[in-house]
């Protein structure tokens, strides 16, 4: 069973669910690459009627991301997969959700990509986004979640604070190669 705010919600129409304050960033970016940058983001902001609210949000984006600011006018598909990713995260702030669900927002990223996604992360949520995060890369994730889950086989096997979790020495021998 899925709830958010007391109510059920995984039958819920999935064009229903940003309307719920409920952004994805879903695994593999899936970004419209026709589509310039600017008209992501503003796929992203499909319910906010305002079009200021809309700037200022397309201008917050840009702020958090520079590089999306200076390739507004680019394709989406012809960005590096690191653009990509801070395009698709982009395009899901722009619904300005109470919830923002990452799956997987580091795979297949250089390492110094890596390292701005998760300062990214870790700024969102230093300025009060709570952040689901689903990422194989465990030691980075446990260095700036709050709670985690180990899951293996789909299930969940270990939880608790992030912290115990990364000092668990089963934890660290299986997932943090320690």
């Amino acid at each position: 069973m899925i709830r958010w705010k007391g109510r059920e919600i995984q039958r819920e129409p999935v064009d229903e669910i940003p309307a719920m304050g409920i952004g994805h960033v879903p695994e593999g970016r899936r970004i419209f690459p026709r589509l310039t940058v600017e008209e992501n983001l503003d796929i992203g902001a499909y319910l906010v009627t305002d079009r200021k609210v809309v700037a200022q949000r397309k201008l917050s984006v840009f702020d958090l991301f520079p590089r999306l600011g200076e390739r507004r006018k680019q394709d989406g598909g012809t960005l590096s997969g690191g653009e990509q990713q801070m395009l698709a995260m982009g395009r899901a702030l722009m619904q300005d959700p109470e919830l923002l669900l990452l799956d997987e927002p580091t795979l297949g990223l250089a390492p110094i990509l890596v390292e701005t996604i998760f300062e990214t992360i870790t700024r969102l949520n230093a300025a009060g986004k709570t952040i689901l995060l689903v990422e194989q890369n465990a030691w980075h994730a446990l260095q700036i979640a709050h709670r985690a889950y180990v899951l293996q086989t789909g299930s969940i096997v270990k939880e608790g604070p992030a912290k115990e979790l990364a000092g668990d020495p089963a934890v660290q021998e299986i997932y943090l190669g320690g």
